[in-house]
């Protein structure tokens, strides 16, 4: 189940998006029409993407999303904005490091599309992360054997002097 945090101080929007998004069953979508009081549930309540407004009275949307990236690093975020400002947009991406900026007024169809395209690209995130972390724990493990092997090696010059075929049988020698 995705955790969606949505904040639109335009409670009318917010019930729009209510309706639009009542159908994506593995989807747990939260709204907010206050960027303060999201914030403070992001304390307690892990979100994997965040979709926000741009324009909106008490913070603005990048301002937001800056917060937003220093309480969850790891979420998706998403802006919304009715003005394409061009500054704004690219505040958003260097600094709140958004996925998407998305123009408003925006079909149902294609917010899902690019809800559902974030969320794709979050689960490539933290796979990518979990492989990265057993590759460390492997080459943890690897560098332990290894040093296991080189004291035997030290300890016992004999044993651990051994020849090998190329399909893994050792060659014995008469001596």
């Amino acid at each position: 189940m995705y955790k969606i945090m949505m904040v639109d101080d335009d409670k009318q929007i917010l019930d729009g998006l209510r309706r639009s998004l009542h159908h994506c069953h593995d989807w747990q979508v939260d709204l907010f029409d206050d960027p303060v009081r999201a914030l403070d549930q992001a304390s307690t309540v892990n979100y994997d993407l965040i979709v926000s407004d741009y324009q909106m009275p008490s913070m603005d949307g990048v301002t937001f999303l800056i917060n937003i990236k220093e309480q969850l690093p790891d979420s998706i975020r998403l802006i919304l904005s009715g003005a394409a400002d061009l500054e704004a947009v690219v505040k958003a991406v260097n600094d709140a490091g958004i996925y998407r900026f998305i123009s408003k007024p925006v079909q149902r169809y294609d917010l899902v599309l690019a809800m559902d395209q974030a969320l794709q690209y979050y689960d490539s995130l933290r796979e990518n992360k979990r492989l990265a972390d057993l590759v460390r724990r492997q080459q943890d493990e690897l560098k332990k054997r290894e040093l296991v092997l080189m004291q035997f090696a030290k300890q016992h010059p004999l044993l651990a002097n051994v020849n090998w075929t190329e399909d893994g049988s050792i060659i014995l020698e008469d001596t």
